[in-house]
């Protein structure tokens, strides 16, 4: 049987354990819904709650759509949709799916004919991700407890520091939007893609913080990042075009 990524058998499968979260949701949220009930809270504030958190939900599930679609041309629609809908992280996915492409000697947007390139990538994908499944019941306590301890001492070096470690993560991505800018000495230009692309979805990024928090229009941080990561997408068939990348 020839290989194929939109395999039915995997749609099986992925939508198994979509299924399985699901229904962990719905569980816990009859639960939440009979616990507000003992304590007296009243229907009308759990419906206003329910249906709040539900519209603002839209806004992260646009920004995984986004990446299940970027995904897709290489990976089928059924992984990217199982590692971005469970535990999965667009910002790792996406580097993650790139690099072991990258490894096994093919570019993204390639679609994969062999099984064990396809294997290989999903567990990339998978180990990567489930490392914090298994440090953050062991450590998280021990380093909320530092980081508690530094902030009482000193609440601004606290904040120094929480800003300096989101900083070192964020560091950690821009080494891979960066590492092709030096291809510009030997005459190729497509190394600024990415670079234009960022700079594009930050722009448009603080856009909509400043008007946000101008207008006070709170809808629009829930909505910003989603907007930003398509702007980001969009731009980069212009800069393909325009730096002469490969489409």
């Amino acid at each position: 049987m020839e290989f194929n990524v939109n395999h039915p058998i995997i749609f099986i499968i992925v939508g198994a354990i979509i299924a399985l979260v699901l229904g962990q949701s719905v569980f816990f949220l009859v639960r939440a819904c009979k616990r507000a009930k003992e304590l007296g809270i009243s229907k009308q504030t759990v419906k206003k709650t329910i249906s709040s958190a539900a519209v603002f939900t839209i806004a992260p599930a646009v920004a995984v759509l986004v990446g299940v679609v970027a995904l897709s041309k290489s990976l089928g629609v059924a992984l990217p949709w199982l590692r971005l809908s469970v535990i999965g992280s667009i910002t790792y996915e996406t580097v993650a799916a790139g690099n072991a492409l990258e490894a096994a000697g093919m570019s993204a947007g390639t679609t994969i004919t062999d099984p064990s390139i396809f294997i290989t990538i999903a567990w990339v994908m998978t180990i990567g991700i489930a490392a914090g499944l298994v440090f953050v019941p062991f450590l998280t306590k021990k380093i909320q407890g530092g980081l508690t301890k530094v902030g009482m001492k000193d609440k601004k070096w606290g904040e120094v520091f929480n800003n300096a470690m989101f900083l070192g993560m964020i560091s950690a991505f821009l080494g891979y939007v960066f590492c092709d800018v030096g291809l510009i000495v030997k005459g190729d230009t497509s190394g600024l893609i990415p670079v234009c692309v960022m700079a594009t979805s930050a722009v448009f990024m603080a856009i909509c913080g400043t008007i946000a928090t101008k207008a006070k229009i709170r809808w629009l941080t829930d909505y910003a990042l989603p907007m930003s990561l398509i702007i980001g997408m969009a731009s980069a068939i212009p800069y393909t075009t325009w730096l002469g990348g490969a489409v």
